[in-house]
């Protein structure tokens, strides 16, 4: 995996390495869970403090972890009561074990859900581990609609029961955390919505497995050092050496589009850049535009339409990279532009925005593209590509930037609070909060920095993780000077871009 990606486990890879530790370090699994348990009663111990403890317990290896938790908090003094839904022969061997060490009287059997008036003071949820996919069933279902609705403050063992740990999905039955107590190393569920929004704060807790353990292979989450792929300016630099970037766009009342994907591409290190506009428009962008150069197409034209497709092609022979979609408009005859647009030019391209949509669900105009093609969708953009409803995509957010990518035989950017980076098989997660960005025209400010970096000589995967990155960055340093995250504006945001460049020291 990249050195620039921090990486999580999916459930397998997890279970590999509980394996491992297991069968080839001779790792005791009780020991493991003994580790585990221990760290999640120390994690629950810090929110309970002068409160009893609720643990409720499955019958798999979790509920093992929530058994030796309740076994330490009250040796340590907590009030603390089990509710089990298995009875002693349903459970594994080490959750056998450790049932039987728990002090008498603590522990009780049920067969149905339980109740909100059986929870008290903090609720460690045990229940459902990372091995967990599909729908929670009763009795646990309407446990979890207890635990929901009791408004205790909820400690999860590994995951929130009714969480998927390799995909981020949720079931609408899921546990909603206060905290996440997570085992060895954190899992993808732990970084992509909807699930990560479950999580509440995840802590880490090692159970002693070494270091040299089978290494994730799920993806992980964006390091900063993915900036120190940027190549740096030399002496002898000059702005052919730096990339141009062609941006294709613009419509009547949708100019301001190209000009904050065109100002970005250069504030995020392009050469320069250029502006293939409407012809109508053009004196428009001319007065807007200070370092770009602008091109119009098709005289008096307000909008692009097919016919005007094979100059502008020829337009970008000798481009870099190419951002297509900024501002460009809905009509039908732009649809036609877009898709002969796509299809001639060999250079790396951005495709974003109206664009996306003007594509639909006709995923092959894409895959049949021979340069790098990066598609830059929020959640409505990549259901039009996909065929499905924004709640879909939301719902499965890292199975549809997936489907999308090998579909369009892309790098895809599912843009969200969890942005997500793929190539269909390498996953790269945006784990920096940026707020600051939920304002108009943020987008085209990313597809500017996408377009710089593929100028700047990064692949498509890199160029689009670097950006993700950038842009979050310079979101938060816009917000710090602006003073407020509420009021940043995109034009703050391209301001920031230079020092959110910056790789970390060493």
């Amino acid at each position: 995996m990249e050195s620039w990606i921090d990486p999580v486990y999916d459930a397998a890879g997890m279970a590999a390495a509980d394996r491992w530790a297991i069968e080839e370090k001779g790792i005791p699994s009780l020991e493991l869970m003994e580790a585990a348990g221990r760290g999640l009663a120390r994690c629950t111990s810090e929110l309970a403090v002068g409160r009893p403890v609720t643990v409720v317990c499955g019958k798999g290896n979790n509920g093992g972890d929530g058994l030796v938790a309740a076994r330490h908090l009250a040796e340590s003094g907590f009030d603390v009561r089990v509710i089990l839904f298995s009875d002693r022969e349903g459970l594994s061997p080490d959750s056998q074990a450790n049932l039987d060490r728990l002090p008498q009287g603590i522990a009780e059997i049920h067969n149905g859900p339980v109740p909100v008036s059986s929870l008290e003071g903090v609720v460690i949820d045990a229940m459902l581990g990372t091995g967990f996919d599909g729908e929670p069933r009763d009795p646990l279902a309407g446990t979890i609609q207890s635990i929901n609705d009791s408004g205790l403050p909820v400690v999860a063992s590994d995951v929130p029961s009714g969480v998927n740990a390799s995909t981020g999905e949720a079931s609408e039955k899921a546990v909603r955390a206060e905290r996440t107590a997570t085992f060895h190393q954190r899992k993808l569920g732990h970084l992509i919505a909807p699930a990560k929004h479950l999580c509440g704060v995840v802590e880490v807790i090692p159970i002693g497995i070494p270091p040299e353990a089978p290494a994730p292979e799920a993806g992980g989450a964006i390091r900063p050092s993915v900036l120190g792929l940027l190549p740096r300016r030399s002496a002898d630099s000059n702005k052919f050496t730096s990339g141009r970037v062609s941006i294709v766009g613009g419509s009547r009342g949708l100019t301001g589009a190209v000009c904050l994907a065109a100002e970005a591409s250069i504030r995020a290190g392009a050469g320069y850049a250029t502006a293939a506009v409407p012809g109508g428009l053009e004196d428009v962008f001319e007065a807007k535009l200070t370092e770009v150069m602008t091109k119009g197409f098709g005289e008096g034209a307000t909008a692009f339409e097919g016919a005007q497709a094979p100059s502008i092609v020829e337009h970008l022979q000798g481009a870099a990279s190419v951002v297509l979609g900024s501002g460009i408009g809905r009509a039908a005859a732009t649809g036609d532009l877009v898709r002969e647009v796509i299809s001639g030019a060999e250079s790396p391209m951005v495709v974003d925005a109206d664009a996306l949509t003007l594509i639909g669900s006709d995923a092959g105009t894409l895959k049949s593209r021979e340069g790098t093609t990066v598609l830059t969708p929020h959640d409505g953009e990549a259901g039009r590509l996909l065929g499905q409803e924004s709640a879909e995509i939301a719902a499965h957010r890292l199975a549809s930037a997936k489907e999308l990518s090998n579909r369009a035989g892309a790098v895809v950017v599912l843009k969200g609070d969890d942005t997500i980076v793929t190539d269909g098989t390498r996953v790269a997660v945006n784990t920096l909060p940026a707020p600051s960005l939920a304002t108009a025209g943020t987008g085209d400010v990313l597809a500017g920095i996408v377009g710089a970096f593929l100028a700047r000589g990064l692949d498509g995967f890199e160029a689009a993780a670097a950006a993700v990155l950038a842009h979050a960055a310079a979101g938060e340093i816009a917000a710090v000077e602006v003073g407020n995250r509420d009021g940043v504006i995109a034009t703050d945001v391209i301001r920031a871009i230079p020092r959110a460049m910056i790789p970390p020291a060493g």
